[in-house]
């Protein structure tokens, strides 16, 4: 699955950073949104994290963000609708 955040509406302004192997999004000099190849590490509150980490095998601690965020590998367990709505939090909960 290729992850195409310009396909994602309701987010604000924001840039990106291409380094090495990733993109990093930034909302107002924070990231909140880190793309590799395979997947994506988005910022989570703790408890839905949890929650998604027992539901889904193909959800991890984020590298980047630590327990602070998620690692989604984009094999197709959640639908784009359901990312989107993740990225979204993640954008949101980026002050």
């Amino acid at each position: 699955m290729v992850f195409d955040l310009s396909k994602i509406t309701g987010l604000g302004n924001y840039t990106l950073k291409t380094a090495q192997d990733r993109t990093l999004y930034f909302k107002n000099e924070k990231v909140f949104l880190v793309a590799h190849k395979n997947t994506i590490e988005i910022r989570c509150d703790t408890k839905l994290a949890a929650h998604l980490k027992e539901k889904y095998e193909s959800i991890m601690e984020s590298r980047y963000f630590g327990r602070g965020g998620i690692e989604i590998v984009l094999a197709g367990q959640l639908n784009q609708s359901e990312l989107a709505d993740l990225v979204r939090l993640s954008y949101n909960l980026t002050s």
